[in-house]
């Protein structure tokens, strides 16, 4: 592992951009008097090693395939975030991250109105049988039967999870004339959906029970942090078939693909229970355009599937790379921390003052006794603590810190503030990363 803590000065001026972000992103960390470098090619594992070993960046900025691995991490040792120019945390080790001091940022607001628009497309697709007439006509069939083709007015849309994307859906949905029930296991999101009019089902089953379509927004990990993976079961889609011939009954998942085994959805639509589906995302999906992928859905003629593109369009692209921008801008120049993964979305800082000439930031450990390491270091230099932030992030095991000081803490001062909170914690990795600003 790589040594800690992680110790850096001033604001950050070197970028490795992988994945290809929209070219503006370039451009508003040059703003910044940051350096972005782009390799030619995506790296794979050990290129991207390779690379970092060679070269002392501040920070990374990918989308959602390349992996960050320990050995990624421990490649990196002046490596203070991995911004995320996606919502996906996926492909980043966060626990590893964690124990080594280096922060993860996502946009989870940018791509909403790209992915809520494809749902749409996808929704009056599916109802209306289009996919399927396409493939007809091209085959020189001229079918104009209204079997199995419906309108979405005055049906019921089940939305599983509702975040931002998801209350956006349902209130598309809403205007097309539709119900809206929805689950979700946060209480805020209840609370949110029930004043917008919709109707909480407190299970799974129910909301397939109830639904003539199901669309699925969740994320990788719940509120409480735990996995979605396996979510869903073959016995939640077979519910669907309560609604009868009268209803499309249609799953749509522009969410996770590994939220329910690919193996259940293709036997509901085999027996009926589904009668079509629309997926944007896969239990595996490839790490780039050579790699050997199959696509599990791809001998099934009732679902249909599209390479993970909720995101990508012209519009949202440049509106992810501002959006990682400002965050990148907060961070570097008063430490302020906002999208971080490890927990909500509230945002941990300062705002900038006339008062405040300097900044310290503080990755540590959550055990008792790094809080007051950092007082204590700050009292024993002679600075004054202005100003203060503080969050810890207990699933994680680590704390962030922003203080607003006076004076800049030297070497020898760092050193001592470090050892004391060794002593205190007993632990050697109390105090992950330090930067002063």
């Amino acid at each position: 592992m790589t040594k800690l803590p992680r110790i850096g000065r001033g604001e950050f001026t070197r970028a490795l951009v992988i994945e290809n972000p929209d070219p503006t992103l370039d451009a508003h960390l040059r703003e910044l008097g940051i350096t972005p470098v782009r390799p030619a090619v995506t790296p794979n594992e050990d290129e991207l090693v390779r690379i970092l070993e060679n070269d002392p960046f501040d920070l990374i900025f990918k989308r959602s395939r390349v992996e960050i691995t320990p050995r990624v991490l421990d490649a990196a040792p002046n490596l203070f975030g991995v911004m995320l120019c996606c919502i996906g945390d996926d492909s980043v080790d966060k626990v590893a991250c964690a124990e080594r001091g280096v922060l993860v940022t996502n946009d989870p607001i940018s791509n909403g109105r790209s992915v809520v628009e494809l749902f749409v497309g996808e929704l009056i697709c599916l109802s209306r049988r289009v996919f399927e007439a396409t493939r007809e006509t091209d085959s020189h069939t001229f079918d104009k039967s209204q079997a199995r083709r419906f309108e979405v007015q005055g049906k019921t849309l089940g939305v599983f999870g509702l975040g931002n994307i998801g209350k956006q859906v349902a209130q598309v949905a809403q205007q097309l004339g539709m119900r809206i029930v929805f689950h979700d296991n946060r209480d805020v999101a209840r609370e949110v959906g029930e004043t917008m009019g919709w109707q909480y089902v407190p299970t799974l089953e129910a909301l397939f029970e109830l639904s003539d379509i199901v669309t699925c927004h969740v994320s990788a990990y719940d509120h409480a942090g735990r996995s979605n993976e396996g979510v869903l079961q073959y016995e939640h889609f077979a519910a669907m078939r309560a609604r009868g011939d009268d209803s499309p009954r249609i799953f749509i998942n522009l969410a996770r693909g590994n939220i329910y085994a690919a193996a259940d959805l293709v036997r509901a639509v085999d027996e009926g229970h589904v009668s079509q589906a629309m997926v944007d995302v896969y239990p595996d999906e490839p790490k780039d355009k050579s790699s050997n992928w199959l696509n599990p859905y791809a001998a099934h003629p009732r679902i249909y599937g599209t390479p993970h593109i909720g995101a990508a369009t012209l519009e949202a692209q440049p509106r992810i790379a501002a959006h990682v921008g400002r965050t990148t801008r907060m961070l570097s120049r008063c430490g302020t921390l906002r999208n971080c993964v490890f927990g909500g979305r509230e945002e941990v800082g300062l705002d900038p003052t006339d008062t405040v000439r300097h900044y310290l930031t503080v990755v540590h450990s959550t055990c008792r006794g790094t809080k007051k390491a950092v007082d204590d270091a700050i009292f024993n230099a002679g600075a004054s603590n202005i100003v203060s932030a503080h969050r810890d992030f207990d699933r994680y095991g680590i704390a962030y810190e922003v203080v607003g000081i006076d004076q800049l803490l030297s070497d020898d001062q760092l050193d001592a503030f470090v050892a004391h909170a060794r002593d205190l914690t007993r632990r050697g990795d109390a105090i992950r990363a330090i930067r002063q600003i």
